[in-house]
C-alpha cells in the first residue's frame, strides 16, 4: 500500500482540464464558485457623498460665523445639486452628493435652527460624514477573487456594480452508486435481519452537494458483476466523478476492484496505508474519473473527503476543499495502528486556539458515523506518530 502523501500527491497530479464555467444571472448565483475576478470599472462613490443627515458646511465657517445661510435642500437622488459658498450652509440627506465648495457635513442634532440660519452647537472634524471618492473600491481594484464561493455579501456586491449575469465555476456531476447485495434502500421494508441500510449514498450526496457539485444517485446494485459494470457504464457516461461503496476489499463478493480495470479505467492506485479506508481506489477513464470507496459508513465518509472532495474541488477552481488546522490535545491519545489515522474529534476554540477532545466518541469498527455529529473535525495522525500526550498540537481537518 501507498502512504497518505503519495495518495495525496497523486491525486494533486491528475489532468483534470481546465474550469468549466457558465455565465448565470446573479440571481442563480448564491452559494456557485466564481470563475472570474470581479475588478471595479470605477471608484465608488465617484464623488464626496453625504453618510448623514446634516448641513453640507465649509469646515473653516465653524469658527468664521456665528450662525450659517441655509440655501436650500438636497436630498439624495437630486438632479441638480448646488454649491456652498463660505457663510451658508445647504440642507443635505444620507446618500446625496455633497454640494460643490462643501467639505464638511454637521449633523442635525449638532445645531440649533432659528428661522433660515443654523446656530452649530457642537462643532465636528475636517471632512465629517463625508464618504469620499472610492471609499468602498477603486478602479481596477479585485473585488471578489476566482474562487470564492458566492455568499450574501459577494452577492451585495455584485448587484452594486450592476452585474446581471456572472460566471461561475460549471458543477461537476457526482453519480453515487451502492454496491452490496445487503444494502436496503430507505424507505424499502426489511426483510430479514441481515440488511442494512444505504446510509452512504445520502451522507456522499450531501457532502458532494454541500462542496458543490451536482449529485446524481444511481441506486443500489446488488453483488452481480454484470449489473455493477452496467451501472458503472452508465453513470460514467453521463457524470464526470463516479463515487462507488462497498466492493473495494478481499472478499469474494468484492466484485469492484475487478470490474472498474474491465471498464477501460486506469487504476491510479489501490489501496492507502490509512485507517479508515485502506482498500479505497482512484481510476481513471478519459476525463471521467472513478473513486471506489469502503462499504462502511465513517470509512466511506471519511474517504470521501479525503479522495473524492479534492477532485471536485479542482473542477471548480478551489484549491482545497476542507481547512486543515492546528488543534491542542486536551487529553492524551493512543494511536491504534502504523497507519496514517483520521480520528473522529471534538473541536472547539477557547482563549484564542483549538482544542481537541474525544468525549462522547466511540472506540470500535469503521461504521460509527454517528461520531462525526456536532462540531466534529478529523484529526490527523501519521504513520510515523505514535502515542500522543495530552498539550500536543495535532493537524485537523476541519469539518
Amino acid at each position: 500500500m501507498i502512504s497518505y502523501e503519495t495518495s495525496q500527491n497523486m491525486i494533486s497530479l491528475l489532468g483534470l482540464g481546465d474550469v468549466r464555467s457558465e455565465r448565470i444571472f446573479l440571481t442563480q448565483a448564491l452559494g456557485r464558485i466564481l470563475a472570474e475576478d470581479i475588478v471595479a470599472d470605477g471608484d465608488y462613490p465617484s464623488h464626496p457623498t453625504s453618510a448623514m443627515d446634516g448641513y453640507a458646511i465649509l469646515h473653516s465657517d465653524q469658527e468664521a460665523y456665528e450662525s450659517l445661510e441655509i440655501l436650500g435642500d438636497n436630498p439624495a437622488g437630486a438632479d441638480e445639486v448646488g454649491g456652498v459658498m463660505s457663510g451658508a450652509c445647504i440642507k443635505t440627506f444620507t446618500g446625496s452628493l455633497m454640494p460643490k465648495g462643501a467639505d464638511t457635513l454637521i449633523p442635525i442634532e449638532n445645531v440649533r435652527v432659528e428661522g433660515s440660519v443654523i446656530i452649530i452647537e457642537k462643532p465636528v472634524s475636517n471632512g465629517f460624514a463625508v464618504r469620499p471618492v472610492g471609499e468602498s473600491y477603486r478602479e481596477g481594484e479585485v473585488l471578489i477573487a476566482k474562487g470564492t464561493k458566492l455568499g450574501f455579501a459577494q452577492i451585495g456586491v455584485l448587484a452594486g456594480i450592476n452585474r446581471v449575469m456572472v460566471s461561475v465555476a460549471q458543477r461537476p456531476r457526482v453519480a453515487i452508486i451502492a454496491t452490496g447485495s445487503e444494502i436496503l434502500d430507505i424507505g424499502e421494508v426489511a426483510r430479514h435481519a441481515g440488511q442494512i441500510r444505504s446510509s452512504n449514498s445520502y451522507t456522499l450526496q450531501a457532502l458532494a452537494d454541500q462542496l458543490g457539485a451536482e449529485s446524481v444517485q444511481m441506486g443500489i446494485v446488488g453483488d452481480d458483476k454484470a449489473a455493477i459494470m452496467e451501472r458503472f457504464e452508465e453513470a460514467i457516461h453521463s457524470c464526470d466523478i463516479v463515487v462507488s461503496t462497498g466492493g473495494v476489499s478481499v472478499g469474494d463478493y468484492d466484485f469492484v476492484k475487478h470490474i472498474v480495470p474491465k471498464l477501460g479505467a486506469e487504476v491510479i492506485f489501490k489501496g492507502v496505508n490509512i485507517k479508515p479506508g485502506q482498500h479505497v481506489m482512484v481510476a481513471q477513464r478519459g476525463s471521467k474519473f472513478i473513486v471506489s470507496l469502503p462499504g462502511f459508513a465513517y470509512s466511506s465518509t471519511v474517504t470521501f473527503i479525503l479522495y473524492a472532495a479534492p477532485l471536485i474541488a479542482r473542477m471548480l477552481g478551489v484549491e482545497n476543499p476542507y481547512d486543515v488546522i492546528e488543534a491542542t490535545l486536551k487529553v492524551p491519545f493512543a494511536k491504534r495502528s502504523n497507519k496514517s489515522e483520521f480520528t473522529a474529534c471534538n473541536l472547539t476554540f477557547e482563549e484564542g486556539r483549538y482544542w481537541v477532545d474525544f468525549e462522547g466518541k466511540k472506540t470500535g469498527s469503521s461504521a460509527i458515523l454517528t461520531n462525526l455529529l456536532g462540531n466534529a473535525g478529523l484529526m490527523i495522525c501519521g504513520e510515523e506518530d505514535g502515542d500522543l500526550e495530552a498539550g500536543t498540537l495535532v493537524r485537523v481537518i476541519k469539518l
